[in-house]
């Protein structure tokens, strides 16, 4: 018999845990954490549905948070098995889930400290120890070669496009019932994004498992080079700082790169760029040993990754370095993590600099429900940080050029050679993008579709 069963991002965007059950045999595509909304982010702490020693491999298709960072609470509760994925995303991987270990001992100290938390004593979902028997579990695995992670199980991966080292997965899954073709889109990126290649074409199969996030939309026309040179200019000529929350892999690289290249160009003027993440300056490192997975398609030769941090950007490792910023009065760039405003130093500068009207906040990521990056974009007059109340009076603004995750249209351009499936089931996108999603593939493609809910099981052997 083969099943497959969603513990996550099912009517959600984060979360990501499919488990394909071929006979005996259990592998977890992804294992994300929840974020957002409160009564997501405390599915965090619930047990795995299945014991967690029973699963015998994870196949990851990157190292974002909301795909991998519930991997050492799994490894907590039992799992031993292989980690499948690419070398680049193995490299970062450890980058991700030690500053994900890290920033959770951080906020759970600064609660019991400030006594904001209901929790007494507030602790952390995992430590940097679960961390460490993590990553020893890791295998790297290049695109395009075929592996085994368990009986009647075999995959390969192929380019996704939408960060360093991502990938879909192609999956055979052999039982005594038959055998099915099943493709995991993990997420998909979009067409000519600054960095990355373009995403490579799904092959035939009998199911997809297909991401959703901007189901129901479309991103504006743009080159994103142009946003950035226009939110820049007028952040400029309001003379405060432009404070870019920031995924530290991948996004951050991005932003230097165009802020790097506009400058050079003489689109902007000269203004102090701080990149206040040590995680970001490590994952630059990782940019330059894998070079074949950059795409440079604007106007600057491959020497910006040699040159993507300092001198150019200054950099803020230790705490007091990011403290430090504090003082600079007029224009200039911080580029801090996280990326959704859900932890980390982008916090400690919100707070200081969200009330000053010469402030420009600039969005430059999709913001889940319940973020507080999502309450700026809907017009949220104060945010709560560390337990204060804090006045939003800086401007907001965004770039959607940016966005790591294909639209509507670039979903379809994607599929467009894939013959339709048995059925497709949409995940890793709330419920209004994921419907919009399913309304296009039926109307367009006339494709049986399904959005499955958190827990539901599905027989593919039928």
């Amino acid at each position: 018999m083969i099943h497959l069963r969603f513990f996550g991002a099912a009517g959600t965007v984060s979360g990501s845990r499919h488990l394909l059950e071929v006979d005996g045999s259990r592998v977890l595509f992804d294992c994300g954490l929840f974020q957002g909304e409160k009564r997501l982010r405390l599915r965090n702490w619930e047990p795995f549905p299945v014991p967690a020693e029973s699963v015998d491999a994870v196949v990851l298709t990157h190292a974002h948070i909301d795909h991998s960072g519930w991997l050492p609470r799994l490894v907590k509760e039992g799992f031993r098995g292989a980690i499948h994925t690419t070398a680049p995303a193995a490299d970062l991987l450890g980058l991700l889930l030690y500053d994900s270990a890290k920033c959770q001992a951080e906020d759970a100290s600064y609660a019991n400290r400030k006594g904001y938390s209901k929790h007494h004593p507030a602790l952390p979902l995992y430590e940097e120890h679960d961390v460490d028997r993590t990553l020893r579990l890791l295998r790297d695995v290049d695109r395009g070669r075929w592996f085994e992670p368990a009986t009647g199980v075999r995959c390969r991966f192929h380019d996704a496009g939408h960060m360093l080292g991502s990938s879909f997965v192609e999956v055979e899954a052999n039982s005594t019932t038959g055998s099915r073709r099943i493709v995991f889109s993990g997420d998909v990126g979009r067409y000519n994004a600054p960095l990355l290649h373009d995403p490579s074409p799904p092959p035939a199969c009998d199911y997809l498992v297909c991401e959703s996030t901007y189901g129901d939309r479309d991103h504006p026309p743009s080159r994103p080079l142009d946003e950035m040179e226009a939110a820049t200019l007028e952040a400029i000529d309001r003379g405060g700082m432009m404070l870019v929350a920031s995924f530290a892999v991948g996004r951050a690289q991005q932003l230097v790169y165009l802020l790097r290249t506009l400058m050079a160009a003489k689109r902007i003027p000269n203004v102090p760029v701080w990149v206040d993440s040590p995680m970001a300056v490590d994952a630059t490192e990782v940019f330059r040993r894998h070079g074949g997975e950059h795409d440079f398609s604007e106007a600057v030769d491959e020497g910006v990754m040699e040159s993507m941090v300092a001198p150019f950007a200054r950099l803020a490792k230790t705490a007091a370095e990011s403290k430090a910023i504090n003082a600079h009065d007029g224009p200039g760039v911080i580029i801090a993590s996280s990326g959704m405003m859900n932890g980390g130093r982008i916090l400690h500068h919100l707070k200081q600099r969200l009330p000053d009207p010469t402030t420009t906040i600039l969005i430059a990521g999709f913001q889940a429900i319940g973020t507080r990056g999502r309450a700026l974009i809907d017009g949220a007059r104060e945010l709560r940080i560390h337990g204060q109340d804090i006045p939003v009076r800086a401007a907001i603004r965004r770039v959607d050029g940016l966005s790591g995750h294909a639209d509507r249209n670039e979903i379809g351009r994607w599929l467009a050679d894939m013959p339709a499936p048995t059925r497709t089931f949409l995940v890793h996108g709330e419920p209004h993008a994921a419907q919009g999603m399913a309304d296009y593939l039926q109307e367009s493609r006339g494709w049986t579709v399904h959005i499955p809910t958190i827990g539901e099981s599905v027989n593919l052997s039928g």
